[in-house]
């Protein structure tokens, strides 16, 4: 029979519905999993079994009128995410003992919908790079293969979900921190389009280009979290567009999005770089199976080109100026000191022009693939890179540089504000997953999770495990086969 874990998202909260898990039950069964396995594939920085478990009685005390679709469900926080009294190191040594006073909003949403957080994830520093590898907890691993990174920033969410640890987690994309980690580890990795999620109650808007957003194994699951983050709140510097009325969670089910036109590349956008065949060949399956369903897929320009780079550069400069305390400034890493000098050198006029030079270019991008409702590309430029690679030479600016070249994909979609995801329909020629990335228009969030749910389904699924999936047994939870190992 199956284990707990072996469940859906939605699974285990229909098992909590029908009496047959309780929260109580899941919330421990993962705690064992996390005990286990957290540290070997680097997916927490801080567990919170306390609190946990504290949150699944009152989960389980909950009145049925209470209950949503993901009720009494494990999850996680990322570790750039603000959560009241739980450490929130921002993956940086810098802060390694700071306890925030206030939930960010979307902690707050993820809490009043039933869901139990078990800690918070690890994450690159002050979200700097596409790996997670820092000072205050393992490198996040891919669960796949352990020499493999998980990515970043949202790489510990990745390696959580990817083990097994929750279900599905909260994290974050500025350049690609949840769609990065989704390619690399095997699952779906959603980026709301600018303003659907409340970025609140601290921070600026960090010009539009950064949002949290759902990571899990299924686009259902992934829409059902969706749906609770997606709250409009009051003050938030970019208007959120209207979600579908009945919420993205029926958008995936039905998966109907209508006949659609949707345009091809694979050329890389932020780097003059070569695309590894196995995830040409990604995109290649998503296309034969989007046409196979009725839509029409044409090939066509990228939307902007390398010359987009240095524009994007300076404000990723800008960027990693977030505060720090400066006798706390030698303990950040490498990378993000270069990142900050170079910030710090980036006037208030060169900013100013920068940000109007990009928008100009996003208009230019968005005549380009005029008439197409979704874009289709590779996810990244290369399919799995090892823990330590991009640091290996010990030059930041390096590191920096390769990074680019890895993912010159992503971050595009972080400037336009366009929703995009990252769907796992490749695997490398040793079996590692490749993901291919799908951009809807801006505002048009429910057509791409409906198209989405129709790649999932039309592929014949994608929620498969690594062997550490097997690597630890749990005992019964109860008496009708429900988390009974098979061992």
């Amino acid at each position: 029979m199956a284990e707990p874990h072996d469940l859906t998202a939605l699974e285990q909260a229909t098992a909590i519905a029908r009496g047959e898990l309780s929260s109580a039950d899941l919330v421990e069964h993962h705690l064992r999993r996390v005990a286990a396995l957290g540290d070997t594939v680097g997916a927490f920085v801080t567990v919170t079994p306390d609190l946990a478990r504290e949150a699944a009685r009152a989960a389980d005390a909950a009145t049925v009128d209470r209950r949503g679709p993901l009720h009494g469900v494990p999850t996680a926080i990322k570790d750039l995410t603000l959560t009241a009294g739980v450490r929130t190191t921002f993956g940086s040594a810098a802060f390694a003992d700071f306890v925030p006073p206030v939930d960010a909003d979307v902690v707050r949403f993820i809490k009043a919908a039933g869901l139990v957080s078990l800690g918070k994830t690890t994450t690159s520093e002050l979200g700097c790079s596409l790996y997670s590898e820092g000072r205050v907890a393992p490198p996040a691993r891919n669960p796949w293969q352990l020499a493999y990174t998980a990515g970043g920033s949202s790489g510990g969410a990745a390696a959580a979900v990817a083990a097994g640890l929750v279900p599905v987690a909260q994290g974050s994309d500025g350049g690609g921190s949840l769609r990065i980690p989704a390619s690399l580890c095997g699952l779906v990795g959603y980026k709301p389009s600018r303003g659907l999620v409340s970025g609140g109650p601290l921070g600026s808007g960090a010009f539009g280009l950064p949002t949290s957003g759902p990571l899990g194994r299924t686009v259902t699951d992934v829409a059902a979290l969706l749906d609770v983050m997606a709250v409009p709140v009051p003050g938030e510097p970019y208007l959120p567009p209207p979600a579908p009325p009945d919420g993205f969670l029926a958008a995936a089910r039905r998966a109907a999005p209508g006949k659609l036109r949707i345009g091809r590349f694979t050329t890389p956008m932020l780097a003059d770089e070569p695309v590894h065949p196995d995830c040409v060949a990604a995109v290649d399956r998503a296309a034969a199976l989007l046409t196979a369903a009725g839509h029409e897929v044409v090939e066509v320009p990228p939307p902007l080109g390398p010359a987009a780079w240095p524009l994007f550069e300076i404000i990723w400069y800008v960027l990693a100026l977030a505060p720090v305390p400066p006798q706390r400034e030698p303990e950040l890493l490498p990378l993000t000191r270069l990142l900050r000098a170079r910030g710090a050198d980036i006037s208030a006029g060169t900013l100013a022009a920068t940000l109007g030079e990009l928008q100009a270019q996003v208009r230019l991008g968005a005549r380009r693939t005029a008439g197409c409702d979704l874009l289709l590309c590779p996810t990244l430029a290369t399919p799995q890179a090892p823990v330590g690679w991009f640091t290996a030479d010990g030059d930041p600016a390096a590191d920096f540089d390769r990074q680019r070249r890895f993912s010159p994909y992503c971050a595009i979609f972080n400037v336009t504000g366009d929703p995009s995801v990252s769907l796992p329909l490749g695997t490398t020629t040793d079996g590692l997953p490749v993901g291919v990335l799908l951009t809807g228009r801006y505002g048009d969030d429910a057509r791409l999770i409906a198209t989405a749910a129709q790649l999932e389904n039309s592929s014949g699924g994608w929620d498969r495990h690594p062997a550490i999936w097997l690597a630890v047994d749990s005992a019964n939870v109860n008496g009708d086969g429900v988390g009974r190992s098979t061992s």
